[in-house]
């Protein structure tokens, strides 16, 4: 007989359990817990081919995005014709954005209540049925209103592809793939007034709006027979629309104060202040709601910590700097080294590609190095560096280029190491929740940053010169280099500061281990 098999066959008498037993059972809760918000089983790990297949198809969504925010711009004289309407031109690359900037924590939460699934064939919906109507408008105000719903889509698609690479590949393999998308966002950004200008001149306006409908077809194609393998970590909830209202409404009026200010209202007239006071009582009640609430729209909580605030600002700090000089250095290169206006949007390529290359190098470190924020805290360091070298020296041409790309490099090491650490230091179910603050927060660091850097120029030209993409040439030729030098030396002395700031914040953010494959050549632990 087997030692561990009961000798008596008899049922074993039960008898009544010790008082001190009976007493902790009685304390324990009795409370059915529910399964049905809990994630399913990951299904099996991806195969190579399959991430690949699925990485390409998000690229070409995310070149959508990005190259709808500028295709636009060359195309506006042509439209403007067309609909006999100059005054609200704007407006069609303002509503795009307004609500692209609005919705990006809106898809980034509904991501992980609903899943990834749904909120990208939601986003690219939108995106289409906003081209379609825009290719199909009749008259100035359908175009804005189209543009409005296309960005809604648009601004949807960044923060769910971003956390759909976090399901697929592990926290230390995801900043190379960062890395890949924030170069297919500049590549978008860049080739997108060169592609309006081509589609506008000798084919129809139309076309810009047309061409999407391929690429989202193929984009689709490519994803949605894989969607069904990737791992599936969101949790369904209710949701708290009350919050999301609030913090919209609050982000598109304060959006509107930053592209008003200066041009269609002066900034110390009534409805400036009014609107400023309408957007923080707004933000305040949403602070107020989201602390009573069951369940926020954003629990603030993710905003706390010793990784959020730091990553968030670090990476808004950047994005922000590296936009408001876009937008500001083809002034400069017009009055100071007297380029033509092409020759002008030539000479941004150093800082926008370069910026790829960081983020690329970045991305390949957090591979191989334990102390991954080591090296955006020298790119930082070197952009704050290069900027100050900007605001101080006087350079020709070459020089400055050289300079500008240093300063590009530096810079674009922050982004993959930021999403990446924030992405790591929420649980599963909450990655798309931050990852779409995350983008909100940009989006309105940028805003605010184009607003700043035209502030300082018109402090330091005057009130009657064109900024931020206005081309009147006699106005501009009329400026001299001297004082368009000086002026630019707050705006370099501006973006150094916020360099700075930058680096500071990922000196003072916690660096928690990234998990997933290391590579052999790994630094030794301290």
């Amino acid at each position: 007989m087997n030692k561990f098999e009961r000798q008596n066959r008899q049922p074993a008498e039960i008898g009544p359990l010790p008082d001190d037993i009976a007493e902790e059972l009685s304390r324990l809760p009795s409370e059915v817990i529910s399964v049905d918000d809990a994630p399913s089983l990951a299904p099996p790990p991806l195969s190579p081919d399959e991430v690949r297949t699925i990485v390409i198809s998000l690229m070409l969504t995310m070149f959508l995005a990005a190259l709808d925010q500028t295709i636009v711009a060359t195309a506006l004289p042509t439209i403007g014709r067309q609909f006999q309407d100059v005054s609200s031109l704007s407006w069609v690359i303002t509503a795009y954005l307004l609500a692209g900037t609005a919705v990006a924590p809106v898809f980034g939460t509904l991501s992980d209540i609903y899943g990834r699934r749904v909120m990208i064939i939601a986003s690219l919906s939108l995106f289409v049925a906003g081209s379609v109507l825009c290719a199909v408008a009749p008259s100035m105000p359908a175009l804005i209103l189209a543009r409005g719903l296309q960005g809604l889509g648009g601004g949807g698609i960044m923060p769910v592809v971003q956390t759909v690479i976090s399901d697929i590949v592990t926290p230390r393999e995801r900043g190379q793939y960062q890395a890949y998308f924030s170069g297919v966002w500049l590549v978008g950004g860049f080739l997108g007034p060169v592609i309006g200008g081509v589609f506008a001149e000798h084919l129809h306006w139309s076309m810009i709006f047309w061409i999407n409908l391929p690429l989202a077809a193929a984009a689709l194609a490519l994803l949605l027979p894989k969607m069904g393998k990737i791992p599936v970590f969101h949790r369904k909830r209710k949701v708290d629309w009350l919050g999301g209202v609030l913090l919209m409404a609050s982000a598109v009026v304060f959006m509107l104060v930053l592209t008003w200010g200066g041009t269609r209202f002066r900034w110390l007239s009534p409805a400036i202040p009014s609107m400023v006071g309408a957007s923080i009582a707004m933000a305040l009640a949403f602070v107020w709601h989201a602390r009573r609430a069951e369940e926020p729209f954003l629990p603030l909580p993710l905003l706390s910590g010793s990784v959020a605030p730091f990553a968030m600002t670090a990476g808004g700090c950047a994005l922000g700097a590296i936009t408001g000089l876009t937008v500001q250095l083809p002034l400069y290169y017009e009055v100071v080294y007297r380029l033509s206006a092409s020759e002008a949007g030539l000479a941004l390529i150093p800082l926008a590609a370069v910026s790829t290359c960081g983020a690329a190098i970045a991305g390949r470190t957090m591979v191989h190095a334990r102390h991954y924020k080591r090296v955006a805290i020298v790119g930082t360091s070197i952009a704050a560096v290069c900027g100050a070298g900007l605001a101080l020296t006087t350079l020709p041409l070459w020089g400055l280029l050289l300079l500008m790309a240093a300063f590009a490099l530096g810079l674009g090491t922050t982004f993959p190491v930021c999403v990446v650490s924030l992405q790591n230091s929420v649980a599963r179910a909450q990655v798309g929740t931050i990852t779409g603050a995350m983008n909100f927060f940009r989006s309105l660091m940028s805003s605010f940053t184009v607003a700043a850097f035209a502030a300082i120029l018109l402090i330091a030209l005057g009130a009657d010169i064109p900024l931020a993409g206005e081309h009147h040439h006699g106005s501009v030729g009329a400026i001299p280099a001297a004082d368009m030098r000086s002026a630019f030396r707050y705006v370099f002395g501006a973006a150094a500061a916020m360099m700075t700031c930058a680096s500071l914040c990922l000196i003072a953010m916690e660096e928690r281990p990234l998990a997933g494959p290391v590579s052999r050549r790994i630094e030794p632990a301290e």
